[in-house]
């Protein structure tokens, strides 16, 4: 097993928008399927695998191109140092300053090492001043354990 880093940055209106943070449904609609469903297929099957905005459940960064992966770490600790150096960027501009604690900056690197470590997937937010939102994620690869059937981006 080893841990992909995932991290976007970007306008929280974008992170809004669910039809691209799924994967395009396995069948495709019909052509009696409403205009709606239609429509919502060709943008997720246009949009969410080359799109970096975070999906809604974070097995499914695997299935994102190996381009949006950040890093790749064999040991949970180096993976949580990564996390750490990210929450501590961005840290200055979280909007909530109880979200700015170093405390707790500090636990939830140890809770995301301690989840890594039996392989769970980590997955992160923050809004930060203004409309930007920050989102990081560690996701268990080669298996996942929420989605082994997903390869690893990397190959």
């Amino acid at each position: 097993m080893h841990i992909h880093g995932y991290a976007w940055l970007g306008e929280k209106q974008v992170f809004d928008k669910e039809s691209i943070r799924r994967p395009p449904p396995s069948q495709a609609p019909t052509a009696h399927s409403p205009v709606e469903v239609m429509d919502r297929h060709r943008q997720a099957v246009a949009d969410f695998p080359t799109t970096d905005v975070p999906p809604l459940q974070t097995a499914h960064w695997l299935i994102k191109p190996a381009s949006v992966v950040r890093g790749t770490w064999e040991e949970p600790k180096e993976a949580g140092e990564w996390l750490g150096l990210q929450l501590t960027e961005f840290a200055p501009r979280f909007a909530s300053a109880e979200e700015r604690e170093v405390t707790r900056l500090v636990l939830l690197v140890k809770s995301a090492v301690e989840r890594l470590t039996w392989g769970g997937d980590v997955s992160l937010a923050h809004y930060l001043k203004g409309t930007v939102f920050h989102s990081v994620a560690l996701v268990s690869c080669s298996p996942n354990r929420s989605s082994p059937e997903l390869a690893c981006p990397l190959g």
